[in-house]
């Protein structure tokens, strides 16, 4: 297993609390650059659709974010609309994907 930092093991902790309060199947966490972190899970209405990710995202933005540091994705993969969202915002900032136990996958 990769060596997370102690800021990005929050973030997978805060990504697998989404994940199994949502029953969606995805959970995210990001962390912006004042160090404030925002978690969801994927949205799935008839009207709305988000990822996990953009769903987090889209939270930190609305909450007045600037940018990104780094983000914990689970259960999606690396073509998630969410780094688009991310990197628009952040071009630098990290992605890491884990699993529902917590463990990065090694990409």
């Amino acid at each position: 297993m990769a060596e997370l930092s102690a800021e990005d093991a929050k973030l997978v902790v805060l990504a697998r609390g989404a994940f199994g309060r949502t029953g969606s199947g995805q959970g995210a966490a990001v962390r912006d650059l004042d160090g404030r972190t925002y978690s969801a899970g994927a949205v799935a209405l008839k009207s709305l659709t988000l990822t996990a990710l953009q769903a987090a995202v889209s939270a930190a933005i609305s909450s007045g974010a600037e940018g990104f540091e780094g983000a914990v994705v689970i259960g999606a993969s690396a073509d998630d609309q969410g780094i688009a969202a991310l990197h628009e915002v952040s071009a630098q900032a990290s992605v890491v994907f884990a699993r529902p136990d917590g463990s990065v996958i090694e990409e």
